[in-house]
């Protein structure tokens, strides 16, 4: 794969398609682990906890769902650190390793019913692996993208990170509907919840084969004596680039929140709430995950064109007055359907695709990947690992206008973003 201009006056330049796909890979089977977990907990849940009572068997199922997101805060701060002293290289398969050893782990779980307690004991430490295992991925393969890219295709290479996250969650997604279709309900309560864990670890085990022979970024070994020298880090970040924190925590919450509304609330609550059928959404969700994916290149490549700053003012601003409007075309009928999953999604392609460019470019590589990973996952696992509780506790109608009111927050941080566009990173 090949495209003309960008550096050396005309020069014909070739992206290294194998590289970026092993950089990326990673983060895909992170995803589709991280995804399966919630797909299918509604039939594993009895088989972990106590079967006597199913809605405490499911909220203690999802209680463990939202205590691995805040080991992700830990997970960035720690192999984030780890791979600014030893690495992006040897931390993205650290934290493939742990991953793929959670979904192996899940995978062979015995039931309550074969060692009581154990089993939901084991189930928290896989979970706690994958969360810290999500945590340092995120900030790491960020970091290894935007460090391997040309200074004027940074937006192009950071594509590829979403690129593979949408990969994975429709992959999840359709694994999801194929066992479905051909196990029963039984069937999958008993064993077929075990076949997309046992698979996450098999994909693991690939994506470790594909980056054994990546190479460290130049970045990392210029950083290096630098980030020896550090004593406090995380102190650093606040002491000598509160700015940067403060615009990485305000960008990524808006983010975050726009991903799960998209990506988890709004089935549920199309479902439920507004009377959609299930299939309908399944649907539109797919379409709109299959555009998420086609547009991460091409708005990677605009940024790269008209800045990072004036995508992102486009995207909070559109987000912040178009998703609660966008929220009423929410009910029976697949157009409707479509046009929210598509039109939200194709919208936040805007970020999505430069994200590991912006986050990258607001630290020195000494403290990129710490950075990134303590600050990014913090505001994930505040605004994530919360967003099931705010829908139940809100309203339909009141939990947009949360979204509608992240979305301004984060236009106006990003109106105080430097512009990026073709900078060497520090």
């Amino acid at each position: 794969m090949g495209e003309s201009g960008g550096t050396g006056g005309g020069v014909r330049h070739r992206l290294p398609v194998r590289k970026l796909v092993a950089a990326s890979a990673g983060n895909a089977i992170e995803w589709f682990d991280w995804t399966i977990y919630a797909t299918f907990s509604i039939y594993f849940a009895t088989q972990v906890f106590p079967a006597s009572d199913e809605r405490l068997a499911l909220i203690n199922t999802f209680a463990t769902y939202a205590l691995a997101f805040f080991f992700r805060p830990l997970g960035g701060y720690l192999l984030g650190r780890f791979a600014d002293l030893r690495g992006r290289r040897t931390a993205m398969l650290l934290t493939i390793v742990l991953m793929a050893g959670g979904s192996l782990a899940i995978a062979a779980l015995p039931t309550y019913e074969q060692v009581g307690w154990l089993s939901p004991a084991l189930l928290l430490l896989a979970r706690v692996a994958q969360g810290l295992s999500l945590g340092g991925e995120v900030s790491n393969a960020s970091a290894y993208l935007a460090e391997i890219a040309p200074a004027d295709r940074r937006g192009r290479y950071s594509s590829f990170f979403y690129i593979s996250t949408g990969c994975a969650l429709l992959l999840a997604s359709l694994l999801g509907f194929g066992l479905a279709r051909a196990l029963t309900t039984a069937q999958l309560a008993s064993f077929g919840w075990r076949v997309p864990f046992l698979v996450g670890a098999v994909l693991g085990l690939a994506a470790l084969w594909l980056r054994r022979d990546l190479e460290e970024t130049e970045h990392f070994a210029r950083g290096r004596a630098k980030a020896v020298e550090l004593r406090r880090p995380l102190l650093t970040t606040l002491r000598d680039h509160p700015a940067a924190v403060g615009r990485l925590v305000g960008f990524s919450m808006a983010s975050t929140l726009c991903y799960y509304t998209f990506f988890s609330a709004l089935t549920p609550f199309a479902v439920k709430t507004r009377g959609a059928d299930a299939g309908d959404v399944f649907l539109a969700l797919s379409i709109g995950t299959l555009l998420f994916v086609a547009l991460q290149y091409p708005m990677g490549a605009l940024s790269d064109r008209i800045g990072r700053r004036p995508q992102m003012l486009v995207w909070t601003a559109l987000t912040a007055v178009g998703v609660v409007p966008l929220s009423t075309l929410i009910g029976p009928g697949l157009g409707g359907l479509l046009v929210v999953f598509c039109a939200g999604l194709g919208l936040y392609t805007a970020m999505t695709s430069i994200a590991p460019a912006v986050m990258s470019e607001l630290f020195p590589t000494e403290l990129r990947g710490l950075g990134i990973g303590a600050w990014y996952n913090l505001t994930v696992a505040l605004f994530g690992g919360t967003a099931p509780l705010v829908i139940n506790v809100l309203s339909g109608a009141q939990f947009f206008w949360y979204v509608a009111a992240g979305a301004t927050i984060a236009f106006l941080v990003v109106l105080t973003l430097p512009e990026t566009k073709g900078t060497v990173l520090r």
